[in-house]
Parts: C-alpha cells; structure tokens; sequence
C-alpha cells in the first residue's frame, strides 16, 4: 500500500464511498439502493462513526477501499463488518489485508471477541479472501430483498 492512503472516514468522503459500492455493485449487474439496502451510506457518520469506526483507503485523492466495524451484540462481545469494498483496481494488491487488520484490530482493541458478518453470495472472490483471513462460513444463507433486485448472503465468523 506504499501509494495508498488509509485513514478514517471524513464527512466530505460520502460520494467516493457511494461511487466505490456502486462500481462494485455493478459488475455483477446491480446498483446502490440508498432507499433500502444501501440507505446507511447516506449518514455514515451517524451509522458507522458514532458507533464503531470506518476507514478509507485513498489512491491520487480517488477512494479506492472502505471498511467499517459496527457494535452487533455486546452480551456476547460481538460486533459486524460492514462496507469492505475494493476498486478493482486494487483487489489483489495487499489493500484489502490492510482494511481487514485494520478492522480486526479496532475490534480487539474495543474488547470484542468475535466478530460475525453477511456477505453476498455473488462475491465469491471476497470470500476466498475472508477465508485467507480466518473466516468461517458453515453455507448459512438469507434471502435479501432490499436491493434494488433480490439476492442472498452467506454467512461468516471469526473468533478473536
């Protein structure tokens, strides 16, 4: 990540964010819903930043990453991952890794011992990469229908 930049969400990195997830969105024929699956994109700060953390990853001013850690359930000190995202561009570059170490380290230092996430099933290069990183998935999937077409997520866990 020598030429990248990772830092922590500002108010003005909205529209980067959103541009990133609908790019990514639309390689699998899809696009951002900001009235119903994607609506948290609109207040980030409100959503992720008041609660947990979220961070960019910035190249030539450009946003080409995002992640985001959420509290789930503090009864079981749980929390969620949110919002890993990667410009093409950037996928196989080490950025991701980055994103996620940053990510299971706030977690850890929050106090957190697990941390439990959905992801869609349509991205399965990500999920490869979850697994690299000591994500489990058992195959436990939901039917999603607040996009702006229907699809299903799977399932991850990690015990920190």
């Amino acid at each position: 990540m020598s030429d990248l930049q990772l830092r922590p969400y500002h108010n003005d990195d909205r529209e980067g964010v959103v541009s990133l997830v609908n790019g990514v969105y639309q390689e699998y024929g899809d696009e951002v819903n900001l009235a119903g699956a994607d609506a948290d994109l609109l207040d980030i700060p409100s959503f992720y930043l008041a609660q947990g953390g979220s961070f960019v990853v910035l190249a030539a001013d450009r946003i080409v990453g995002s992640h985001a850690l959420l509290p789930l359930d503090p009864d079981r000190n749980c929390c969620t991952f949110r919002r890993l995202y990667l410009a093409a561009s950037q996928r196989g570059s080490g950025c991701g890794e980055q994103l996620m170490e940053w990510a299971i380290d706030l977690a850890r230092h929050q106090g957190y011992q697990r941390v439990e996430f959905w992801s869609d099933t349509r991205f399965t290069r990500g999920h490869r990469f979850f697994q690299r990183c000591g994500f489990q998935s058992d195959g436990q999937n939901r039917e999603m229908d607040d996009g702006l077409i229907p699809y299903q997520e799977y399932f991850f866990w990690q015990d920190l």
